[in-house]
Protein backbone atom coordinates (compact mmCIF):
# COMPACT_ATOMS: atom_id res chain seq x y z
CA UNK A 1 0.00 0.00 0.00
CA UNK A 2 1.18 3.45 -0.60
CA UNK A 3 1.52 6.22 1.30
CA UNK A 4 2.73 10.40 0.89
CA UNK A 5 5.37 11.10 3.55
CA UNK A 6 5.39 13.38 6.42
CA UNK A 7 8.10 15.04 7.34
CA UNK A 8 7.89 14.50 11.51
CA UNK A 9 10.46 17.25 12.17
CA UNK A 10 11.59 14.53 15.03
CA UNK A 11 14.60 12.76 15.48
CA UNK A 12 14.55 9.07 17.44
CA UNK A 13 18.35 9.25 18.40
CA UNK A 14 19.48 6.04 16.00
CA UNK A 15 15.78 3.83 15.79
CA UNK A 16 13.85 4.08 12.52
CA UNK A 17 10.08 5.18 13.46
CA UNK A 18 7.66 5.23 11.23
CA UNK A 19 3.84 6.66 12.06
CA UNK A 20 0.74 6.26 10.81
CA UNK A 21 -2.71 7.10 11.50
CA UNK A 22 -4.89 4.63 13.41
CA UNK A 23 -7.62 4.12 10.55
CA UNK A 24 -4.43 3.07 8.31
CA UNK A 25 -3.26 0.79 11.18
CA UNK A 26 -6.59 -1.23 11.58
CA UNK A 27 -7.23 -1.79 8.05
CA UNK A 28 -3.63 -3.01 7.56
CA UNK A 29 -3.98 -4.85 11.13
CA UNK A 30 -0.36 -3.42 12.08
CA UNK A 31 -0.07 -2.64 15.44
CA UNK A 32 2.58 0.01 17.75
CA UNK A 33 5.98 -1.75 17.85
CA UNK A 34 5.13 -3.96 14.04
CA UNK A 35 8.12 -3.75 12.10
CA UNK A 36 7.29 -2.11 8.18
CA UNK A 37 8.97 -2.13 5.50
CA UNK A 38 9.40 1.49 3.87
CA UNK A 39 10.41 1.48 0.04
CA UNK A 40 10.97 4.32 -2.23
CA UNK A 41 12.47 3.70 -5.84
CA UNK A 42 15.36 1.13 -5.51
CA UNK A 43 15.97 1.79 -1.47
CA UNK A 44 14.22 -0.31 1.15
CA UNK A 45 14.41 -0.28 4.95
CA UNK A 46 12.82 -1.57 7.60
CA UNK A 47 11.24 0.66 10.65
CA UNK A 48 9.04 0.18 14.02
CA UNK A 49 5.77 1.60 13.67
CA UNK A 50 4.45 4.19 15.91
CA UNK A 51 0.49 4.77 15.97
CA UNK A 52 -1.14 8.12 15.58
CA UNK A 53 -4.86 9.01 17.19
CA UNK A 54 -4.79 12.32 16.28
CA UNK A 55 -5.32 13.58 12.32
CA UNK A 56 -3.53 16.73 13.08
CA UNK A 57 -0.37 14.48 13.47
CA UNK A 58 -0.38 12.11 10.97
CA UNK A 59 -3.49 12.19 8.89
CA UNK A 60 -5.19 9.33 7.41
CA UNK A 61 -3.07 8.36 3.63
CA UNK A 62 0.14 9.75 4.84
CA UNK A 63 2.99 8.25 6.99
CA UNK A 64 4.92 10.18 9.38
CA UNK A 65 8.39 9.28 9.40
CA UNK A 66 11.67 10.67 11.84
CA UNK A 67 14.67 11.74 10.64
CA UNK A 68 16.69 8.99 10.70
CA UNK A 69 14.41 7.09 8.30
CA UNK A 70 13.72 10.24 6.01
CA UNK A 71 17.83 9.93 5.59
CA UNK A 72 18.13 6.52 4.67
CA UNK A 73 15.41 6.49 2.49
CA UNK A 74 16.15 9.66 0.85
CA UNK A 75 12.73 10.88 0.64
CA UNK A 76 10.88 14.58 1.74
CA UNK A 77 7.47 15.50 2.33
CA UNK A 78 5.00 14.12 -0.09
CA UNK A 79 7.33 11.47 -1.81
CA UNK A 80 5.80 8.42 -1.90
CA UNK A 81 6.78 4.90 -0.24
CA UNK A 82 5.37 1.71 -0.55
CA UNK A 83 4.85 0.05 3.20
CA UNK A 84 4.63 -3.32 3.84
CA UNK A 85 4.64 -5.94 7.02
CA UNK A 86 7.70 -7.69 7.98
CA UNK A 87 8.12 -9.92 10.72
CA UNK A 88 10.63 -9.65 13.82
CA UNK A 89 13.72 -10.54 12.94
CA UNK A 90 16.15 -13.90 13.22
CA UNK A 91 17.86 -12.06 15.88
CA UNK A 92 15.64 -11.31 18.60
CA UNK A 93 15.30 -15.64 18.43
CA UNK A 94 18.69 -15.69 19.40
CA UNK A 95 18.46 -12.58 22.35
CA UNK A 96 15.49 -14.94 23.74
CA UNK A 97 17.50 -17.88 23.88
CA UNK A 98 20.61 -16.47 25.73
CA UNK A 99 17.92 -15.12 28.23
CA UNK A 100 17.52 -18.84 28.47
CA UNK A 101 21.02 -19.27 29.86
CA UNK A 102 22.22 -20.84 26.56
CA UNK A 103 25.46 -20.16 24.13
CA UNK A 104 25.47 -18.14 20.63
CA UNK A 105 28.21 -19.28 17.83
CA UNK A 106 29.42 -16.83 15.31
CA UNK A 107 26.45 -17.05 13.11
CA UNK A 108 23.72 -16.15 16.09
CA UNK A 109 26.46 -12.56 17.41
CA UNK A 110 26.61 -11.81 13.64
CA UNK A 111 23.04 -11.71 12.88
CA UNK A 112 22.45 -9.95 16.42
CA UNK A 113 24.86 -7.29 15.62
CA UNK A 114 24.11 -6.26 12.33
CA UNK A 115 20.21 -5.79 13.40
CA UNK A 116 21.69 -3.69 15.88
CA UNK A 117 23.83 -1.95 13.18
CA UNK A 118 20.64 -1.56 10.97
CA UNK A 119 18.66 -0.35 13.65
CA UNK A 120 16.21 -2.99 13.15
CA UNK A 121 15.65 -3.64 17.28
CA UNK A 122 14.27 -1.93 19.52
CA UNK A 123 15.90 -0.71 22.61
CA UNK A 124 13.79 -3.37 24.52
CA UNK A 125 15.00 -5.57 22.39
CA UNK A 126 18.20 -4.02 22.61
CA UNK A 127 18.67 -4.13 26.22
CA UNK A 128 17.08 -7.91 26.86
CA UNK A 129 20.30 -8.73 25.01
CA UNK A 130 22.27 -6.39 27.58
CA UNK A 131 20.72 -7.58 29.76
CA UNK A 132 21.03 -11.62 29.12
CA UNK A 133 24.84 -11.38 28.73
CA UNK A 134 24.75 -9.18 32.38
CA UNK A 135 23.30 -12.39 34.04
CA UNK A 136 23.99 -15.79 32.07
CA UNK A 137 27.78 -14.00 31.02
CA UNK A 138 29.83 -15.29 27.81
CA UNK A 139 32.01 -18.02 27.27
CA UNK A 140 35.15 -16.91 26.61
CA UNK A 141 34.33 -18.86 22.92
CA UNK A 142 31.35 -16.68 22.78
CA UNK A 143 33.30 -13.17 24.18
CA UNK A 144 35.42 -14.25 20.94
CA UNK A 145 32.60 -15.00 18.71
CA UNK A 146 31.20 -11.31 19.19
CA UNK A 147 33.79 -9.27 19.08
CA UNK A 148 34.44 -10.42 15.56
CA UNK A 149 30.94 -10.01 15.32
CA UNK A 150 30.79 -6.95 16.01
CA UNK A 151 33.76 -6.21 13.81
CA UNK A 152 32.61 -7.69 10.69
CA UNK A 153 29.51 -5.71 10.73
CA UNK A 154 30.78 -2.62 10.12
CA UNK A 155 33.90 -1.15 7.93
CA UNK A 156 37.82 -2.00 9.09
CA UNK A 157 40.64 -0.16 8.18
CA UNK A 158 44.49 -2.33 7.64
CA UNK A 159 47.43 -0.30 7.54
CA UNK A 160 49.37 -3.75 6.57
CA UNK A 161 52.00 -3.13 9.24
CA UNK A 162 52.90 -3.10 12.82
CA UNK A 163 50.51 -1.06 14.71
CA UNK A 164 49.97 0.44 17.97
CA UNK A 165 47.00 1.00 20.20
CA UNK A 166 46.16 1.37 23.46
CA UNK A 167 43.06 2.16 25.55
CA UNK A 168 41.78 2.59 29.62
CA UNK A 169 38.72 0.35 30.43
CA UNK A 170 37.87 4.37 31.90
CA UNK A 171 36.57 5.63 35.43
CA UNK A 172 39.24 8.43 36.08
CA UNK A 173 38.73 11.76 35.08
CA UNK A 174 41.38 13.38 32.86
CA UNK A 175 44.01 10.55 32.34
CA UNK A 176 44.28 11.60 29.02
CA UNK A 177 47.06 9.63 28.03
CA UNK A 178 46.84 9.01 24.70
CA UNK A 179 47.09 12.73 23.49
CA UNK A 180 51.25 12.40 24.73
CA UNK A 181 51.80 8.55 23.91
CA UNK A 182 50.78 9.22 20.33
CA UNK A 183 53.23 11.66 19.67
CA UNK A 184 56.03 10.69 21.36
CA UNK A 185 55.30 7.00 19.32
CA UNK A 186 54.84 8.82 16.15
CA UNK A 187 57.76 10.91 16.41
CA UNK A 188 59.88 7.63 16.29
CA UNK A 189 58.23 6.42 13.15
CA UNK A 190 55.81 3.94 13.91
CA UNK A 191 52.29 3.67 13.51
CA UNK A 192 50.05 4.73 15.93
CA UNK A 193 46.19 5.63 14.78
CA UNK A 194 43.71 6.25 17.58
CA UNK A 195 40.09 6.53 17.21
CA UNK A 196 38.80 7.50 20.43
CA UNK A 197 35.26 8.30 21.66
CA UNK A 198 33.41 10.76 23.08
CA UNK A 199 32.13 11.09 26.93
CA UNK A 200 29.35 9.20 27.59
CA UNK A 201 29.31 9.74 31.32
CA UNK A 202 32.49 11.53 31.70
CA UNK A 203 33.21 15.26 31.51
CA UNK A 204 35.44 14.59 28.33
CA UNK A 205 36.20 11.90 26.43
CA UNK A 206 39.55 12.12 23.99
CA UNK A 207 38.06 12.68 21.13
CA UNK A 208 36.32 15.64 22.82
CA UNK A 209 39.69 16.96 23.73
CA UNK A 210 41.52 17.18 20.99
CA UNK A 211 38.53 18.79 18.94
CA UNK A 212 40.19 22.01 21.26
CA UNK A 213 42.96 21.55 18.75
CA UNK A 214 41.97 19.63 15.50
CA UNK A 215 39.34 18.33 13.63
CA UNK A 216 38.21 14.81 14.83
CA UNK A 217 35.73 13.85 12.56
CA UNK A 218 36.92 12.77 9.25
CA UNK A 219 36.99 10.21 6.73
CA UNK A 220 38.35 7.07 6.37
CA UNK A 221 40.52 7.98 3.60
CA UNK A 222 41.48 10.89 5.30
CA UNK A 223 42.60 9.40 8.00
CA UNK A 224 44.91 6.66 6.19
CA UNK A 225 46.21 9.87 4.59
CA UNK A 226 47.36 11.13 7.69
CA UNK A 227 48.26 8.02 9.34
CA UNK A 228 50.81 7.87 6.10
CA UNK A 229 52.16 11.30 6.56
CA UNK A 230 52.48 11.50 10.45
CA UNK A 231 52.15 7.85 11.39
CA UNK A 232 49.51 8.86 13.88
CA UNK A 233 45.91 10.29 14.56
CA UNK A 234 43.46 10.86 17.10
CA UNK A 235 40.23 10.80 15.97
CA UNK A 236 36.27 9.99 16.84
CA UNK A 237 35.67 6.64 15.89
CA UNK A 238 31.78 7.37 15.58
CA UNK A 239 32.31 9.88 12.69
CA UNK A 240 33.27 6.24 10.70
CA UNK A 241 31.47 2.72 10.22
CA UNK A 242 34.13 1.41 12.79
CA UNK A 243 32.48 -1.73 15.23
CA UNK A 244 29.07 0.14 15.10
CA UNK A 245 27.07 -2.40 16.91
CA UNK A 246 28.69 -1.69 19.81
CA UNK A 247 28.58 1.99 19.72
CA UNK A 248 24.83 1.19 19.70
CA UNK A 249 25.33 -1.39 22.87
CA UNK A 250 26.93 1.10 25.26
CA UNK A 251 23.98 3.48 24.97
CA UNK A 252 21.84 0.95 25.98
CA UNK A 253 24.12 -0.14 28.60
CA UNK A 254 24.61 3.58 30.31
CA UNK A 255 20.91 4.27 32.32
CA UNK A 256 21.46 1.67 34.63
CA UNK A 257 25.32 0.96 34.60
CA UNK A 258 25.30 -2.16 33.23
CA UNK A 259 28.35 -3.83 31.80
CA UNK A 260 28.49 -7.38 31.29
CA UNK A 261 32.47 -8.78 31.15
CA UNK A 262 31.86 -10.30 27.75
CA UNK A 263 30.58 -7.02 27.00
CA UNK A 264 33.26 -5.30 28.46
CA UNK A 265 36.18 -7.15 26.70
CA UNK A 266 34.63 -7.27 23.41
CA UNK A 267 33.54 -3.33 22.92
CA UNK A 268 37.27 -2.41 24.38
CA UNK A 269 38.90 -4.92 21.50
CA UNK A 270 36.70 -4.65 18.50
CA UNK A 271 37.64 -1.24 18.41
CA UNK A 272 41.42 -2.17 18.44
CA UNK A 273 40.70 -5.09 15.75
CA UNK A 274 38.69 -2.90 13.42
CA UNK A 275 42.09 -0.57 12.98
CA UNK A 276 43.92 -3.66 12.87
CA UNK A 277 45.99 -3.14 15.21
CA UNK A 278 48.51 -5.99 16.17
CA UNK A 279 50.08 -4.30 19.82
CA UNK A 280 47.90 -3.36 22.08
CA UNK A 281 47.97 -2.10 25.67
CA UNK A 282 45.44 -1.83 28.23
CA UNK A 283 45.02 0.10 31.28
CA UNK A 284 42.82 -1.19 33.86
CA UNK A 285 42.89 1.61 36.71
CA UNK A 286 42.10 -0.10 40.39
CA UNK A 287 39.97 2.40 43.05
CA UNK A 288 36.69 2.54 45.03
CA UNK A 289 34.83 4.68 42.43
CA UNK A 290 36.29 3.29 39.13
CA UNK A 291 35.13 -0.52 37.72
CA UNK A 292 37.75 -2.56 39.01
CA UNK A 293 37.92 -2.62 42.92
CA UNK A 294 40.42 -4.52 43.68
CA UNK A 295 44.00 -6.72 42.85
CA UNK A 296 42.12 -9.99 42.35
CA UNK A 297 39.30 -8.39 39.78
CA UNK A 298 42.60 -6.72 37.83
CA UNK A 299 44.08 -9.71 37.75
CA UNK A 300 40.97 -11.90 36.71
CA UNK A 301 40.34 -9.41 33.66
CA UNK A 302 44.24 -9.05 32.58
CA UNK A 303 43.95 -12.54 32.05
CA UNK A 304 40.69 -12.44 29.81
CA UNK A 305 42.35 -9.47 27.88
CA UNK A 306 45.33 -11.45 26.94
CA UNK A 307 43.45 -14.56 26.05
CA UNK A 308 41.14 -12.70 24.16
CA UNK A 309 43.79 -10.52 22.71
CA UNK A 310 45.48 -13.98 21.29
CA UNK A 311 42.62 -15.62 19.82
CA UNK A 312 42.58 -12.72 17.66
CA UNK A 313 46.21 -12.10 16.70
CA UNK A 314 46.87 -9.74 18.79
CA UNK A 315 49.65 -8.72 21.33
CA UNK A 316 48.47 -7.46 24.42
CA UNK A 317 49.51 -5.96 27.07
CA UNK A 318 47.64 -5.28 30.37
CA UNK A 319 48.67 -3.04 33.21
CA UNK A 320 46.59 -2.19 36.29
CA UNK A 321 47.23 1.65 37.36
CA UNK A 322 46.10 3.94 40.22
CA UNK A 323 42.77 4.60 39.71
CA UNK A 324 42.42 5.98 43.40
CA UNK A 325 42.39 9.55 42.29
CA UNK A 326 41.76 12.03 38.85
CA UNK A 327 44.78 12.14 37.02
CA UNK A 328 46.10 15.23 35.78
CA UNK A 329 44.80 18.95 37.07
CA UNK A 330 42.13 20.00 34.31
CA UNK A 331 39.09 17.62 34.14
CA UNK A 332 36.66 19.15 31.38
CA UNK A 333 37.73 18.97 27.91
CA UNK A 334 40.02 22.49 27.02
CA UNK A 335 41.23 21.93 30.90
CA UNK A 336 42.63 18.69 29.53
CA UNK A 337 43.90 19.64 26.55
CA UNK A 338 45.81 22.28 28.36
CA UNK A 339 47.41 19.92 30.40
CA UNK A 340 48.24 17.56 27.53
CA UNK A 341 50.31 20.37 25.95
CA UNK A 342 51.93 21.67 29.44
CA UNK A 343 53.41 18.49 29.32
CA UNK A 344 54.29 18.34 26.00
CA UNK A 345 55.97 21.66 26.35
CA UNK A 346 57.68 20.52 28.72
CA UNK A 347 56.01 23.10 31.48
CA UNK A 348 57.59 22.79 34.76
CA UNK A 349 54.17 23.52 36.25
CA UNK A 350 52.26 20.46 34.09
CA UNK A 351 50.86 17.41 35.86
CA UNK A 352 53.70 15.08 37.08
CA UNK A 353 51.08 12.37 37.64
CA UNK A 354 49.81 12.45 33.89
CA UNK A 355 53.73 13.10 32.73
CA UNK A 356 54.50 10.27 34.41
CA UNK A 357 51.50 7.12 33.80
CA UNK A 358 52.37 8.38 29.66
CA UNK A 359 55.73 8.09 29.77
CA UNK A 360 55.34 4.57 31.29
CA UNK A 361 52.81 4.15 28.75
CA UNK A 362 54.51 4.85 25.70
CA UNK A 363 57.85 2.91 27.35
CA UNK A 364 55.57 -0.49 27.17
CA UNK A 365 54.43 -0.02 24.03
CA UNK A 366 58.11 1.02 22.80
CA UNK A 367 58.91 -2.34 24.32
CA UNK A 368 56.46 -4.49 22.83
CA UNK A 369 57.22 -2.59 18.99
CA UNK A 370 61.14 -4.36 19.51
CA UNK A 371 62.09 -0.84 19.61
CA UNK A 372 64.15 -0.99 22.70
CA UNK A 373 64.42 -2.45 26.00
CA UNK A 374 64.31 0.43 28.10
CA UNK A 375 61.31 2.46 26.82
CA UNK A 376 60.63 4.34 29.28
CA UNK A 377 64.11 6.08 28.93
CA UNK A 378 63.53 5.95 25.22
CA UNK A 379 60.44 8.10 25.48
CA UNK A 380 61.39 10.54 28.24
CA UNK A 381 63.95 11.41 25.54
CA UNK A 382 61.67 11.86 23.32
CA UNK A 383 59.35 14.49 24.97
CA UNK A 384 62.12 16.12 26.78
CA UNK A 385 63.94 17.15 23.21
CA UNK A 386 60.61 18.48 22.12
CA UNK A 387 60.28 16.05 19.62
CA UNK A 388 56.91 14.94 20.53
CA UNK A 389 55.47 18.73 20.20
CA UNK A 390 56.58 19.00 17.03
CA UNK A 391 54.63 15.62 16.19
CA UNK A 392 51.68 16.50 17.93
CA UNK A 393 51.62 20.18 16.10
CA UNK A 394 52.32 17.84 12.73
CA UNK A 395 49.08 15.79 13.55
CA UNK A 396 47.16 19.03 14.75
CA UNK A 397 47.71 20.64 11.15
CA UNK A 398 47.15 17.36 9.28
CA UNK A 399 43.91 16.81 11.11
CA UNK A 400 43.38 20.30 10.38
CA UNK A 401 43.59 23.15 13.18
CA UNK A 402 40.81 24.51 14.56
CA UNK A 403 40.35 27.77 17.05
CA UNK A 404 40.67 26.99 20.51
CA UNK A 405 37.75 27.35 22.60
CA UNK A 406 37.95 29.99 25.80
CA UNK A 407 37.86 29.19 29.78
CA UNK A 408 34.25 29.03 31.18
CA UNK A 409 33.80 33.05 31.84
CA UNK A 410 31.76 32.21 35.49
CA UNK A 411 34.50 30.80 37.83
CA UNK A 412 34.18 29.57 41.50
CA UNK A 413 36.67 28.95 43.47
CA UNK A 414 36.56 26.20 46.29
CA UNK A 415 39.22 26.37 49.38
CA UNK A 416 39.92 24.00 52.26
CA UNK A 417 37.76 24.65 55.67
CA UNK A 418 40.34 23.44 58.05
CA UNK A 419 43.75 22.41 58.13
CA UNK A 420 44.34 19.11 57.28
CA UNK A 421 45.23 15.77 55.20
CA UNK A 422 43.52 15.23 52.33
CA UNK A 423 42.60 12.05 52.21
CA UNK A 424 40.85 10.94 49.25
CA UNK A 425 39.01 12.73 46.15
CA UNK A 426 35.99 11.30 44.94
CA UNK A 427 36.07 10.98 41.10
CA UNK A 428 32.47 10.69 40.86
CA UNK A 429 31.85 13.87 42.38
CA UNK A 430 34.16 15.35 40.17
CA UNK A 431 33.28 14.16 37.14
CA UNK A 432 29.50 15.05 38.13
CA UNK A 433 30.30 18.40 39.06
CA UNK A 434 32.51 19.04 36.05
CA UNK A 435 29.34 17.80 33.49
CA UNK A 436 27.11 19.86 35.30
CA UNK A 437 29.14 23.05 34.50
CA UNK A 438 28.68 22.10 31.10
CA UNK A 439 31.42 19.81 30.18
CA UNK A 440 32.09 18.33 27.60
CA UNK A 441 29.21 20.33 25.11
CA UNK A 442 30.86 23.10 26.45
CA UNK A 443 34.41 22.94 25.97
CA UNK A 444 35.55 25.42 28.56
CA UNK A 445 33.71 24.13 31.65
CA UNK A 446 34.79 21.74 33.55
CA UNK A 447 37.43 21.61 37.12
CA UNK A 448 40.78 22.76 37.66
CA UNK A 449 42.40 20.64 40.98
CA UNK A 450 44.80 22.60 42.34
CA UNK A 451 45.36 20.28 45.24
CA UNK A 452 45.98 16.29 45.33
CA UNK A 453 45.51 13.30 47.89
CA UNK A 454 48.39 13.26 50.63
CA UNK A 455 48.63 17.08 50.40
CA UNK A 456 48.40 18.92 54.04
CA UNK A 457 46.48 21.74 53.32
CA UNK A 458 46.05 24.99 55.72
CA UNK A 459 42.14 26.64 55.87
CA UNK A 460 41.41 28.73 53.33
CA UNK A 461 44.39 27.07 50.80
CA UNK A 462 42.25 26.70 47.29
CA UNK A 463 41.20 23.15 46.23
CA UNK A 464 40.12 23.67 42.92
CA UNK A 465 38.11 26.11 41.00
CA UNK A 466 35.00 25.34 38.82
CA UNK A 467 34.68 27.26 35.20
CA UNK A 468 31.42 27.64 33.39
CA UNK A 469 30.03 29.05 30.62
CA UNK A 470 26.79 29.72 31.99
CA UNK A 471 26.04 31.33 35.27
CA UNK A 472 22.47 28.92 35.90
CA UNK A 473 25.10 26.10 35.06
CA UNK A 474 27.75 26.91 37.47
CA UNK A 475 24.91 27.64 40.46
CA UNK A 476 24.44 24.16 39.70
CA UNK A 477 27.60 22.89 39.99
CA UNK A 478 27.98 24.87 43.47
CA UNK A 479 25.03 23.16 44.82
CA UNK A 480 26.26 19.70 43.88
CA UNK A 481 29.38 20.74 44.78
CA UNK A 482 27.90 21.53 48.54
CA UNK A 483 25.89 18.19 48.34
CA UNK A 484 28.93 15.86 47.45
CA UNK A 485 32.09 17.00 49.09
CA UNK A 486 34.46 15.97 46.76
CA UNK A 487 37.84 15.91 48.82
CA UNK A 488 37.90 14.44 51.92
CA UNK A 489 40.31 16.70 54.31
CA UNK A 490 41.17 14.93 58.33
Amino acid sequence: MKFKVKDMDISSGGILIAVLNISDAQDLDLHSGDRIILKHKKREITAILDISESDKAVPSGKIGLFEEVLDKLKVKSNSEVTISFSGKPESVKYIRSKLMGEDLDYKQFYQIMDDITNDRLTDIEKTYFVSAGFINGFTDKETVDMTKAIVNTGDKINFNKLTLDKHCIGGVPNNRTSMIIIPIVASLGLTMPKTSSRAITSPAGTADTMECLAKVELSQNKIKEIVKKTSGCIVHGGSMNLAPADDKIILVEHPLSIDAEGQLLASVMAKKYSVSSNHVLIDIPMGETVKVKNKSQAKYLRKKFEKLGHALGMDVKVIVTDGSQPIGNGIGPLLEAEDVLAILRNDPLAPLDLREKSLEMAGILLEMAGKTRNGYKLAQDVLDSGDALIKMREIIKAQGKVKKPSLGKFRYQVRSGKIGKIISIDSDSIAKIARIAGAPIDKGAGLYLHQKSGKVVRKGELLFTIYSQNKDKLDLAIKIMRNNHPYLIK
